[in-house]
C-alpha cells in the first residue's frame, strides 16, 4: 500500500556535503571507483570492478542507454555579448525524428543571457565537416522558465551531426566549470546509444567493457532501456514539503522485448543501474495499472501522483506489464514512447526492482527520496559512513549497491 507522501519534509532529506567531497573530475579508470555495498543492512566497501561477484546469480541488470547531447549552443552578437542556448527537448516532435532534420528543427531551450537577446535571430558560422555552414537561431514564446527556439541551417547535415560538433557537453552545475575535451568520452556510458540526453545517467558511468565481460561470465543477463535525462534531474526541492514540488517530465522509450525480459525475469533480483532506470521500469508498471482502468488510452502518460491516487487499482507487476504488451499489440507497435513524471518517495511501493546501483546523490534531491523509499532510513547510515571513509560524490564520484 502507498501512502501518500505529500506531507514528508525535504529538511529531512538534507546532509552536509563539502564542496570537496564533489567529484570535480572522474577518477583515470571507471571501474576503480568505490563501491558502497549496503545489504541486508550491513554496510560494507569494495571496488566497483567487483561488483559482478556482489550480485547474486540470478539478476536481471537494466541500464538506460541514453546518449547525452552537446547541448549548449553559444551565439556572438555583433556587440559582443554571448548568449547560450541550451537544447532541452524537440518541440512537438520526437527527439529521433529531430535529430534527422537537415535544414531546421524546433527545441524548447534555456537560454543563457536572455536580457542581451533584445530581439531578431542569432547566427554563427561554422566550419563542419570541410564546408561553412551558418546556423541561425530564432526566439519564439516562453514556456516556463524556458523558450521556444526554431534552429535553421545549410549544408545538409543532420541536426545530431550539427549539434555534436558545434556544441558543448552540459556538465552539471555542481561541478562548478567548464567542460573540457576529455568530458565528451567520459561524461557518456560506454553503452550509450540513443542521443537526447542533458544529463548523463551517472550510475552508468563506472561500467567498462571488462567489468560487461565479467557479467557474461557470471551468467548476469543484461537489458537496455532509454530514458532521456533533463535538466530537472539537477533540480533540488525548494519547498518546505514535497507535496509542493513540480517533479520534472522525462520522455521514455523501452521495446516490446525489454517487458518481456522484464517479465521472464519476474520472481528473480532485478536490478536497475540508475534512478532513471528506475523511473522508466517502474512508469511501465503505472501505464499498465491506467490501462487496467482504461484500456482505451491513446498514449503513455504518467503523472507525478499516480501511484498514491491509484491505489485502488493496485493490480500484480505481471498483469501490469501484459496489459502494456496487449495495448501495444492492439496499436500494431512494437516500441512504447511516451513520458513520465512519476515521484518516488518514502511510502512508494516498488513493483518491479529489488536492488539498486547509483551514485551518491545531491542533498535535498528527489533522487535521495528514491534511495529512501528502497532502503528507508539506512540512507543515512550509507551516506554518513561514505563520507566518513573518503567516498567521491555526485556525478563522477562513487557508487553504491543498495541489496535491502
Amino acid at each position: 500500500m502507498n501512502s501518500n507522501p505529500q506531507s514528508i519534509a525535504i529538511a529531512d532529506f538534507d546532509y552536509p556535503l563539502p564542496d570537496d567531497r564533489i567529484a570535480k573530475f572522474p577518477l583515470e579508470r571507471r571501474d576503480h571507483s568505490k563501491l558502497l555495498v549496503y545489504r541486508g543492512g550491513t554496510i560494507s566497501e569494495s571496488r566497483f570492478d567487483h561488483v559482478p561477484n556482489l550480485l547474486p546469480s540470478d539478476t536481471l541488470l537494466i541500464f538506460n542507454n541514453t546518449k547525452v547531447i552537446h547541448a549548449r549552443l553559444f551565439f556572438r552578437k555583433p556587440t559582443g555579448s554571448t548568449i547560450e542556448v541550451f537544447c532541452l527537448e524537440p518541440y512537438q516532435m520526437p527527439v529521433a525524428l529531430s535529430f534527422e532534420q537537415r535544414e531546421h528543427c524546433t527545441w524548447i531551450c534555456f537560454i543563457g543571457n536572455n536580457k542581451k537577446w533584445k530581439e531578431g535571430s542569432l547566427s554563427r558560422q561554422l566550419d563542419l565537416q570541410g564546408q561553412t555552414v551558418t546556423l541561425t537561431a530564432t526566439r519564439r514564446q516562453a514556456v516556463g522558465n524556458a523558450w521556444i527556439v526554431d534552429f535553421k541551417w545549410d549544408g545538409g547535415l543532420s541536426f545530431a551531426e550539427l549539434i555534436d560538433q558545434a556544441g558543448v557537453i552540459p556538465l552539471p552545475p555542481y561541478l562548478h566549470r567548464e567542460a573540457v575535451s576529455s568530458d565528451n568520452e567520459r561524461y557518456q556510458t560506454v553503452y550509450a546509444e540513443h542521443q537526447g540526453s542533458v544529463a548523463a545517467p551517472t550510475a552508468g558511468l563506472h561500467f567498462s567493457p571488462e567489468v560487461f565481460e565479467a557479467l557474461r561470465g557470471k551468467g548476469i543477463a543484461t537489458d537496455f532501456i532509454t530514458l532521456h535525462v533533463g535538466a530537472g534531474t539537477f533540480k533540488p526541492v525548494s519547498t518546505p514539503t514535497i507535496g509542493e514540488h513540480e517533479m520534472h517530465v522525462e520522455k521514455i522509450e523501452i521495446d516490446r522485448s525489454n517487458i518481456e525480459c522484464i517479465l521472464n525475469h519476474l520472481g528473480h533480483t532485478v536490478i536497475p543501474v540508475g534512478t532513471t532506470t528506475v523511473r522508466t521500469i517502474e512508469s511501465v508498471y503505472w501505464f499498465g495499472v491506467k490501462l487496467n482502468g482504461d484500456p482505451t488510452l491513446q498514449a503513455m502518460h504518467v503523472m507525478q501522483w499516480d501511484p498514491y491516487e491509484l491505489e485502488s487499482l493496485n493490480i500484480s507487476t505481471e498483469q501490469a506489464y501484459r496489459n502494456v504488451l496487449q495495448w501495444l499489440d492492439e496499436k500494431g507497435i512494437s516500441h512504447l514512447t511516451g513520458d513520465t513524471q512519476l515521484m518516488i518517495a518514502p511510502g512508494y511501493k516498488y513493483h518491479v526492482i529489488s536492488g539498486l546501483i547509483t551514485n551518491f546523490h545531491q542533498p535535498k534531491s528527489t533522487l535521495l527520496l528514491l534511495v529512501s523509499a528502497l532502503v528507508g532510513d539506512a540512507w543515512k547510515d550509507c551516506y554518513r559512513y561514505a563520507l566518513d571513509h573518503g567516498f567521491r560524490f555526485l556525478s563522477y564520484g562513487d557508487s553504491c549497491l543498495f541489496l535491502p
